[in-house]
């Protein structure tokens, strides 16, 4: 063990906070807890995974891996009665979480209401599930049995109980400071009976967290979850302002208020929180990604008649919170580039536990006073002791949670579900291995993700998210006519799709046939002007054959829409450089990088930057990092060759020429135009080379 740098931790998620929102409210003088947290200590943007799903997210959180390591991904998975579906347990996940590391290192944890906590583990703690609120009877004076095993250890089952508020128990004047016209809305409105149980779960959270903090045993880790931002937002926020063109001006006026209310909700709970931690606590704040609420809100079509059906992850934005603030944080400091593996090795370093290996993030050491000695092992499944993790063989009864699972598809999480239970039992079995290909493709594992891609475009060619992501690993791995061939097929199926054909035309373009590229980008031109992400892969794609201009316009329409766009502004870097004005590429470069860390992209293009600007040290920094993170990554062995041997380092010069001379000859194998490789980008290292006054080619000891 390692220097304990804060005598307990409390961690405290906040499903779907934006900073957008918060930062409003703090404008206004409205959120005062979340005030004093960023006031003592440290704060900055979080970046979100792929798939953006709760269940996913939070697990990751709590085990710093991504979901092909720990196991949970789906909301749901096939129960092994064989009736059907059940929410996905904590007896299928793979790995040790926080709470079971803190048990074998004879720490205390609390846990209450984490995603896929249920069946509540035997750690040295209290952990109160997910599944604690399942049940509800339509009053308050009928019986609310715990569903079985919501509770350890199961002697606190009656105090959690006791703890827990009936909806019909939700002060009417806690409403009306959300819905001010409530005394003349129609009580029979489905939308406020779903906000009082939103209410009411979270007050029931607050209850028992309070209740641990301030009656239970003194805990090293509390880790608190809070869902009523994200299934408020799925909700509700389409009516707030400005109003969208859907949504009645009655419903406007009558609930655009209800978002900023749920925030300050969970914020007067926070200032409880605060005061119960004290000062020996070292408090964290996040949220597993944002929402979109402003002119970023995906367009409702008005053929849905259930609007609730198309607010789906869709609405949620890559960029979450994180505050941190307490013992061994420094005050006053921003954090960059952290994303939500990052939670665990941090929250471990501070209690002064080695960090897993096997462990996807990093400690956020720029957070801390003074620089922690992180201490490492191997991984800590390895290592042998009692951690509260159930049985491999685990069985556990079917919990009554078809509520549940009703609600996940009225969020848009889960299709509709067919009455057929095999049906059903093959559609989530299909996406839950959607959902595993977009980690492998978000973890830089192309093959492993072409995999599983190619077996769900097999099954269903007609599913455009299936084939365009098969695509797109076949492409990032060089094989760019099998690539072409599979969005040819999905076109003769969705001849109109705009992602298609843009991808479409990166893969002709890699193959050496720019210019019958180009009708397909003016076709799916029309189609960006509403979509950031679209954009950017329009100007990709310009860029790719030299139409600097048309490419710059893309770009500069993305950020304008979304300035945390971290493609859009690597985009707008690579125009910048051939442009030559560098000092704007670093600039654009700069901000991709801190608003994305682990983005080879763009940091290789910074380095292209610093390289124009003769920089060398950092250049080969940023090459170095973008390398590491995308082994590889042909233009980086480039540009790092002609770097070192301009500098007279013909060893290190020879070594990247020969690897980039590999990458070529692997390239070639699996399709890619003999051409297009032997070409480097506009701006590489041979106009480069030729800008400092040396001759093409290297020389003949390098």
């Amino acid at each position: 063990m390692g220097e304990r740098l804060t005598k307990r931790v409390l961690l405290i998620g906040w499903d779907a906070a934006d900073w957008k929102l918060i930062n409003a409210l703090i404008a206004a003088g409205r959120l005062p807890g979340v005030q004093k947290l960023i006031g003592a200590g440290a704060s900055g943007e979080l970046r979100t995974l792929e798939p953006k799903l709760s269940p996913l997210l939070w697990t990751s959180i709590a085990t710093g891996k991504r979901a092909d390591k720990h196991g949970i991904l789906n909301f749901v998975e096939a129960d092994p009665s064989g009736r059907g579906l059940r929410l996905s347990t904590s007896t299928s996940r793979k790995t040790k979480a926080l709470w079971n590391i803190l048990t074998q290192s004879g720490l205390k944890t609390n846990v209450v209401g984490w995603y896929a906590s249920h069946p509540a583990e035997p750690v040295s703690g209290v952990v109160v599930s997910n599944l604690f609120f399942e049940g509800i009877p339509p009053t308050a004076e009928d019986k609310w049995p715990l569903v079985g095993e919501t509770v350890h250890p199961a002697e606190l089952a009656e105090r959690i109980d006791m703890l827990r508020l009936h909806p019909h128990e939700i002060d009417p004047q806690t409403l009306t400071a959300m819905i001010p016209q409530l005394a003349q809305m129609n009580p029979a409105d489905k939308r406020l009976s779903f906000l009082v149980k939103l209410l009411a779960q979270a007050a029931s959270i607050q209850n028992i967290a309070t209740s641990l903090l301030s009656e239970g045993p003194d805990a090293d880790c509390t880790m608190v979850f809070q869902e009523a931002i994200d299934v408020a937002g799925h909700h509700f926020m389409q009516y707030f302002p400005p109003k969208m063109a859907h949504v009645p001006q009655a419903d406007f006026d009558q609930y655009q208020h209800v978002m900023y209310g749920i925030y300050q909700i969970m914020d007067l709970m926070l200032v409880r929180l605060l005061e119960l931690a004290g000062p020996e606590t070292t408090v964290i704040l996040l949220s597993d990604h944002g929402f979109h609420s402003d002119h970023l809100r995906p367009p409702v079509p008005p053929s849905i008649d259930d609007v609730h059906a198309a607010m789906d992850a869709s609405w949620h934005r890559p960029l979450g919170v994180l505050m941190m603030a307490g013992p061994g944080i420094a005050k006053g400091t921003q954090v960059h580039g952290a994303t939500l593996l990052d939670i665990a090795p941090t929250i471990l370093t501070l209690l002064g536990l080695p960090v897993g290996a096997d462990m996807d993030g990093r400690v956020l050491v720029e957070a801390f006073e003074k620089p922690p000695q992180v201490e490492r092992v191997f991984s800590w499944d390895m290592i042998e002791g009692e951690s509260g993790m159930h049985p491999a063989d685990k069985r556990m009864d079917p919990a009554d949670v078809q509520q549940s699972i009703k609600q996940l598809v009225d969020l848009g999480y889960l299709a509709n579900l067919p009455s057929d239970v095999q049906q059903q039992l093959e559609l989530v079995d299909r996406e839950t291995k959607f959902n595993l290909g977009i980690v492998f493709m978000t973890a830089g594992k192309p093959a492993e993700a072409a995999e599983v891609f190619a077996a769900l475009t097999a099954h269903s060619p007609g599913e455009p998210r299936y084939a365009i992501n098969f695509s797109q690993c076949l492409y990032q791995l060089g094989r760019f006519g099998e690539a072409r061939a599979v969005l040819e097929r999905l076109l003769q199926i969705h001849p109109d799709h705009p992602d298609a054909k843009i991808f479409l035309g990166a893969a002709m373009i890699a193959e050496g046939r720019p210019m019958d590229a180009v009708p397909l980008l003016e076709e799916a031109r029309v189609h960006a002007s509403y979509a950031p992400d679209r954009d950017v892969l329009l100007g990709t794609a310009y860029r790719l054959v030299n139409r600097n201009a048309d490419a710059r316009e893309a770009f500069t329409r993305a950020v304008t829409v979304d300035p945390h766009n971290a493609r859009a502004h690597q985009g707008l870097a690579w125009t910048a450089i051939v442009d030559e004005r560098f000092e704007d590429a670093v600039e654009h470069a700069l901000q991709a990088v801190q608003l994305q860390h682990y983005f080879p992209e763009g940091h290789y293009t910074l380095g292209v930057a610093l390289t124009w600007m003769k920089d060398f040290p950092k250049a080969i920094q940023c090459f170095n990092i973008a390398m590491s993170m995308q082994p590889g990554y042909l233009d980086v062995h480039r540009y790092l060759a002609s770097i070192y041997r301009h500098k007279g380092d013909y060893d290190n010069a020879r070594r990247h020429r020969v690897i980039a001379e590999d990458l070529i000859a692997q390239r070639k194998a699996g399709g890619a135009a003999t051409g297009m490789l032997s070409d480097e980008p506009p701006m590489g290292p041979a106009d480069w080379l030729k800008t400092i006054g040396e001759p093409d080619g290297p020389p003949a000891n390098s």
